[in-house]
């Protein structure tokens, strides 16, 4: 059957399944890692994945500073959780959380890349009625936003609190990860930047 542009419905359905990485609940963490604290939302994730296992129908996602191309990552998916680095004004430290509809009114005072990025996949997912049906925003607001890779000080101690509130978040949707034997390398389920790259 085709759409009222003479596209075959089932064509796209199949091309989509194919681009997708579509996973029931993702994790999504985002930031610049060469601005220190600024990647505090993608060190969470990694610490997340050093230590804990999740289930299949998890997917944990290095998101970067990608834009629009997160739509590959979380089209279709029923919960989404964003970890970041929330400059929201307040004293360094200070945590956030945001929900729902109040996600988007965080992000339309945000003028960062990867925020303004976030949103702009958000509202487009609302407006081709595919929005996500639970979304939650976590995070902290940085010390640190000089060139460097590594967290401040300050920022990496609370590194381990605030995978600890996500994990609280992603029990009130039913998951309970198991703690992993012992470190790992990196080992994300999605490292969106570099398989982005790849598709380049």
């Amino acid at each position: 059957m085709a759409d009222r542009f003479g596209n075959d419905e089932a064509e796209i359905a199949r091309e989509l399944a194919r681009t997708l990485h579509a996973a029931e609940i993702t994790v999504l963490g985002i930031g610049n890692i060469v601005l220190r604290d600024e990647g505090f939302g993608v060190r969470v994730v990694e610490y997340l994945d050093r230590h804990y296992v999740f289930p299949e129908q998890v997917q944990l996602v290095d998101g970067g500073t990608l834009g629009i191309e997160l739509m590959q990552y979380v089209t279709d998916t029923k919960k989404l959780l964003v970890i970041d680095s929330i400059n929201g004004g307040d004293v360094p430290g200070k945590i956030f959380r945001f929900h729902n509809d109040a996600v988007m009114e965080h992000f339309q005072d945000k003028l960062s890349a990867h925020e303004v990025g976030i949103q702009d996949v958000l509202a487009a997912l609302s407006v081709t009625g595919r929005k996500i049906p639970e979304v939650v925003v976590i995070g902290a607001q940085p010390y640190d936003l000089e060139a460097g890779v590594e967290l401040s000080v300050d920022m990496a101690a609370l590194l381990e609190p605030m995978a600890e509130q996500a994990l609280k978040e992603l029990a009130a949707w039913g998951v309970v990860p198991t703690p992993r034997e012992g470190d790992i390398e990196q080992d994300l389920s999605r490292v969106a930047e570099e398989l982005t790259r790849g598709q380049g």
